[in-house]
This record gives structure tokens, C-alpha cells and sequence, in this order.
């Protein structure tokens, strides 16, 4: 369990394709406290590390991962949101976060406001129902709160703080997110669709 408060950016140093799966050896300042079968967000997805050492950690993607989220993506250089698991005597500063990727959106517009940026990003419309107007997503796991809902797309404000300390800063119109719904959303849509 997470919260989408991340705590570092990574970079992706090298990419192993290993038949349907893919390993990722990441640099970062997070690395070094890492241990072996540790779960990490990486940009929103749950990952187990395998190896820790030098600043660097290894993990590894399958396919059904590679399928629903941006991780495919990744080459050398690719920069990564990273959060450790959420302590129970933490707080929650962002909100209940699986690292289970629903889906990838597209950035269709970015918007500098003057010290803030507003980002629009569309998305498939079977997931309509576990987005409302000032809800939470998680966006490559950073905890982000919803306005100008539509079925097939939303906005998101990001202060300065969050544009520098997250790989938002590196998203621009065209490119895949991905965005985990929120949790508490999902069980009540499902409750209703099994009881209506």
C-alpha cells in the first residue's frame, strides 16, 4: 500500500529484456536504503526489488505489467517516480494507493499558469465511473486531485513543489501516463453493478 507522495525520481540506467518480462536496473538517491524483496512504486506500479547496490536497484516488469502501464516504455535515461510502502505508523498524506496500475492515459495539452501548471490528460471511458469532480487519481503515482471531469478526460493543477520533485515535469502532450484510480471508488462502482 501507498499513498502517491513520492519520495525521489530515479533514472533508468539500463533495460534487460528477458522473454516477455523486462529488468530495469534504476539510479537513485532512494536506492542505497533499499533491500532485496522490498516493494516500490515505480511511477505508480508495484515493483519487488530484486538487488540493491552502488546507489542502483534491479527489478522486474511482466508482461501483464509491461500491458497496463508506461514501463514498455522506459529506455535509458527515463525518469522514475519512486515510494516505499507506507508505513502503519505514517501518515497518509496523499491517499490509499495499490500500485496497481488501471490503465494509461494520454497528456493531450499542458498549461503553464504563472508559477503552476494545469495538465489534461483523456483516458478510456470504461473507467468514467471512478473519477469525480475533486476526487483522487494517482498519476505515474503521484497523488493528484481531479477537476473538469469528463467521461473520456480530466485536469489535474500541479504546484511548483510537485513539477520539481516529480516526473511530471518531463510529461508533454502526446505522451502515456499511468493512472490508478481511486480505491475506494472501485468498490463502491462494483457494489452497486453485483446489488442494483
Amino acid at each position: 500500500m501507498f499513498t502517491g507522495i513520492i519520495e525521489a525520481t530515479g533514472l533508468v540506467k539500463e533495460v534487460i529484456s528477458n522473454g516477455s518480462n523486462k529488468t530495469f536496473w534504476i539510479e537513485s538517491s532512494l536506492s542505497a536504503a533499499l533491500k532485496t524483496d522490498q516493494s516500490v512504486s515505480h511511477n505508480g506500479a508495484c515493483l519487488t526489488v530484486e538487488e540493491a547496490k552502488e546507489g542502483l536497484h534491479r527489478v522486474t516488469a511482466v508482461d501483464e505489467t509491461l500491458q497496463k502501464t508506461n514501463l514498455g516504455d522506459w529506455i535509458p535515461g527515463t525518469m522514475v517516480n519512486l515510494e516505499r510502502c507506507l508505513a502503519m505508523n505514517g501518515r497518509l498524506d496523499g491517499h490509499f494507493v495499490q500500485g496497481h496500475a488501471d490503465c494509461t492515459g494520454i497528456c493531450s495539452d499542458v498549461l503553464e499558469k504563472d508559477g503552476s501548471w494545469e495538465f489534461s490528460f483523456s483516458f478510456p471511458e470504461k473507467f468514467a465511473a471512478l473519477l469525480v469532480e475533486k476526487g483522487s487519481v494517482t498519476i505515474n503515482g503521484i497523488s493528484l486531485t481531479v477537476f473538469d471531469v469528463k467521461k473520456k478526460r480530466f485536469r489535474v493543477a500541479i504546484i511548483p513543489y510537485t513539477f520539481e520533485h516529480t516526473n511530471i515535469q518531463a510529461v508533454k502532450a502526446g505522451d502515456r501516463v499511468n493512472l490508478e484510480f481511486d480505491l475506494i471508488g472501485k468498490y463502491i462502482v462494483r457494489h452497486f453493478k453485483l446489488y442494483k
